[in-house]
């Protein structure tokens, strides 16, 4: 194998890393845990990974890359099919929008800005399932899951950070 064809074989397979990371949080999700309802609140693993690729490498998140993987989220867990994918494209379109005002500030304004991206994601998924479930639905498993969900942000925000350093590099001005 030359250097030539090596070079862009390590090229292709660092480009893939974000969305494998995401494909691997949501098959990550999914694993049956001993606690009793832990499924409805467990932390939106997919969503702090897509905020954190679209902030520090939005050249490798493509929103058609956001919207498969949450097509392929939505039919794994047997939601409406295209919520989750439209709650990921507006999370992605909403933080490339304020993608300035997060790179290379404190970790915990990177964390503040996912602390409110976090509530917007959750209401506004929980208000499309009431309207097609033609009811209202109880808030409180929301309210949990978007506290774990900020609670476990800096956990996997540190793997996908050495993920980025080790596998993929600095990230692209735009």
């Amino acid at each position: 194998m030359n250097s030539a064809m090596f070079g862009a074989i390590l090229d292709y397979s660092r480009r893939v890393v974000p969305g494998f990371t995401i494909l691997l949080l949501i098959l990550v999700a999914q694993l049956p845990m001993p606690l009793p309802f832990f499924p409805d609140v467990a932390p939106a693993l997919p969503l702090m990974a897509i905020y954190y690729w679209v902030v520090f490498r939005p050249d490798l998140m493509p929103r058609i890359l956001v919207f498969a993987l949450g097509l392929f989220q939505d039919a794994l867990i047997g939601a409406p099919f295209g919520l989750t994918a439209l709650i990921y494209l507006l999370v992605h379109g909403f933080v490339l929008n304020q993608r300035r005002f997060l790179v290379g500030k404190p970790f915990w304004i990177f964390w503040s800005g996912f602390a409110i991206v976090t509530p917007m994601a959750a209401f506004l998924t929980w208000i499309l399932v009431s309207v097609m479930r033609g009811a209202i639905l109880p808030t409180d498993v929301v309210l949990i899951g978007m506290v774990l969900t900020v609670i476990t942000f800096p956990a996997i925000a540190w793997t996908l950070l050495h993920s980025q350093r080790w596998l993929v590099g600095s990230a692209q001005p735009s």
